[in-house]
């Protein structure tokens, strides 16, 4: 028993360091293609997906997809308790995920609920945010959040939805396609009907506001 305890903590400690090193490598190096990606691209056979820097990207993209899914970002440090004990006086965990545990997930683990997910993500989220700026955080998520079937990223997004680059994303459209994330299969940006049009007004006077209060100076430059 002993020979098996000494030998489970040495593995638990090499995996340890090798997810330490990873996170760290990824605040300068852009994360590899990931497991959702790779099951996507085998379905479907193909995926559209181009990486492009936060700075090629308009800035009220970024505003907006933390107006829709994260509007404390800058004020947490990975976790939003707030909206976590909020949504368990509502019986669910709808709105508590932050980008950080978004990235997380996206980046490094599956989709799909389980506990061992859950924990890992858990484990894992802190480490990005003390490894990676606020702004790298975003940047990760911008290029791999899924926007509709097969089309991950902003660039393809922007592309596949208006037909222009990240950089030239209007307000209208930014807020747009982060009303679709929660829902990228069920919901389009081009084509929006009267629910995703109301919700991408809603982002957009969010995203405003978060530029109006400072609550985007932790990713803007």
């Amino acid at each position: 028993m002993r020979r098996l305890w000494r030998s489970g903590t040495r593995l638990a400690l090499i995996a340890g360091l090798i997810v330490i090193g990873t996170v760290a490598a990824h605040r300068e190096i852009d994360p590899p293609r990931s497991f959702y990606m790779g099951q996507e691209a085998r379905r479907l056979g193909g995926i559209d997906h181009l990486w492009v820097p936060i700075d090629a990207v308009a800035p009220e993209m970024a505003r907006s997809v933390v107006a829709a899914e994260d509007a404390n970002f800058c004020l947490h440090w990975g976790f939003d308790m707030q909206a976590i004990r909020t949504a368990i006086e509502a019986g669910s965990n709808r709105g508590a995920s932050t980008l950080s545990q978004q990235v997380v997930k996206n980046v490094y683990l599956w989709h799909g609920r389980s506990w061992l997910r859950k924990a890992l993500e858990a484990a894992i989220t802190p480490l990005v945010e003390i490894m990676w700026p606020k702004r790298r955080v975003i940047e990760v998520y911008l290029n791999v959040a899924e926007f509709d079937e097969g089309v991950f990223g902003v660039a393809a997004a922007a592309r596949h939805y208006f037909g222009v680059a990240p950089s030239e994303l209007s307000a209208v459209q930014a807020a747009r396609l982060a009303a679709v994330l929660p829902d990228p299969k069920g919901r389009s940006a081009s084509r929006p009907d009267a629910w995703l049009r109301k919700r991408a007004a809603g982002i957009m006077d969010g995203a405003a506001t978060i530029d109006r209060d400072g609550r985007a100076d932790c990713f803007e430059d």
